[in-house]
């Protein structure tokens, strides 16, 4: 699929996502640094702590929003409560003394704004595409993704310390391009409006999402996706911290590797290994069944971390955390496709917004293991993870695909009686 071939939605959409997520990556990962350096650590991890809950109850109306309007306004009206969020933050840096009551409050008009446009947004990329052309998308969208995020950190390695206003001026210039590229490119193709079924808007969401906590298959993936993400994000949590703590520094002439660089060196390895070979990977996985393709990208995923979750030599971690994320490569296009397929295009923003729990779930999860680690060795870890992993392939397996089977077996059964 050429780059001509793309419906305007997702040209849009591919194209503003990668310079905002650039900018947007080379300042948010600093936030609790930021906070912490402000506030001080409990100030911060309070503060940080509420904005993921404050997040995820309002993607949760961003989704259930998305599905009773128009989609393309709610984007154009959330982008551009982002920019002014942003906007605000950068003045609150001008002065000598931040003014960091104005970033605070900015910085959660940020988290409530993207929250609600965020659901709409991936609605209107499955309402632009196929499901034939979906996994095509999805993979671009994927490479795209990790060669931003690559590119931001490089900027904030470089830039945040000595140019951090210069950095949010960067981000607030690309924050206000966005509502105005998609008022101009975006199209609405939305083919149905959700009714209002309850007086009572509360009653109505819930019974919005009753729909979706009812979609059996569907829940199964969302689940199974949280325990397969747990793995990926325990990186930066129990692995990193086991590293920090055990790891042997490796001298490499006058460059040594301790375990804080070496986790540094794992996820630079990831974002690389994604930009170079996600499409070689793509043309590869395209010969064969969506159900192979999917089963062997989480077996060879799974073997990846359940080794990095306990390995201590350098390049044992490096040659199975390359594996990982080969196996990542192999299964996500697959999964974020078949997902959206699952999908009733008149609650596309509801289930959208549902889908996210995958995230939110799969954070608490690794962020469980620095916990769970502190009384297990690191060679039970790894069986806990591997436990984890198992049950993820199952249940997103089965919910992806048993189901069709099943179904195209009671068809198939239908047209001989």
């Amino acid at each position: 699929m050429s780059w001509k071939d793309y419906p305007q939605n997702i040209k849009v959409r591919l194209i503003t996502s990668f310079f905002n997520r650039a900018v947007g990556s080379a300042v948010m990962p600093f936030m609790a640094l930021f906070f912490a350096m402000e506030m001080g650590k409990v100030w911060a991890g309070l503060f940080l702590v509420g904005t993921v809950i404050i997040s995820f109850f309002i993607n949760l109306i961003g989704g259930y929003i998305s599905d009773r309007f128009p989609r393309k306004g709610v984007v154009v009206g959330t982008s551009a409560i982002s920019a002014v969020a942003f906007a605000s933050m950068t003045i609150s840096l001008v002065p000598a003394d931040n003014l960091i009551w104005l970033f605070a409050a900015s910085y959660i008009g940020f988290i409530i704004s993207s929250s609600l446009g965020r659901p709409a947004m991936h609605a209107l990329i499955i309402d632009s595409t196929t499901p034939e052309n979906r996994k095509a998308v999805y993979t671009i969208e994927y490479w795209l993704t990790n060669l931003s995020m690559a590119i931001g950190a490089a900027l904030g390695g470089l830039l945040y310390v000595n140019h951090q206003i210069e950095l949010f001026v960067l981000l607030s210039v690309t924050s206000i391009s966005l509502p105005i590229a998609y008022q101009i490119w975006l199209i609405d193709e939305q083919t149905s409006v959700l009714k209002k079924q309850h007086q009572n808007v509360l009653i109505d969401v819930f019974q919005n999402y009753k729909v979706a906590f009812q979609d059996l298959p569907f829940v199964k993936v969302v689940v199974g996706s949280m325990f397969i993400f747990a793995a990926e994000f325990s990186l930066n949590s129990y692995i990193g911290v086991r590293l920090a703590e055990t790891f042997e520094t490796v001298s490499l002439g006058n460059f040594d590797i301790a375990g804080v660089r070496m986790l540094s060196l794992l996820n630079i390895q990831n974002m690389l290994f994604v930009v170079f070979f996600t499409f070689l990977v793509s043309r590869i996985t395209d010969r064969f069944t969506k159900q192979k393709v999917l089963l062997t990208g989480l077996i060879v995923y799974s073997i990846g971390y359940i080794i990095v979750t306990s390995a201590d030599t350098w390049y044992i971690l490096i040659l199975f955390n390359m594996i990982a994320t080969l196996g990542e490569l192999i299964y996500s296009p697959v999964r974020n496709a078949e997902q959206a397929n699952m999908i009733p295009a008149d609650k596309r923003g509801s289930y959208s917004a549902f889908s996210n729990i995958s995230f939110s779930g799969a954070d608490l999860i690794a962020r469980s293991t620095i916990i769970i680690g502190a009384y297990l060795v690191p060679t039970m870890m790894s069986v806990y993870i591997g436990v984890i992993l198992m049950m993820g392939t199952f249940l997103v397996y089965t919910g992806l695909f048993v189901r069709g089977a099943s179904s195209k077996n009671a068809e198939t059964t239908e047209a001989v009686l």
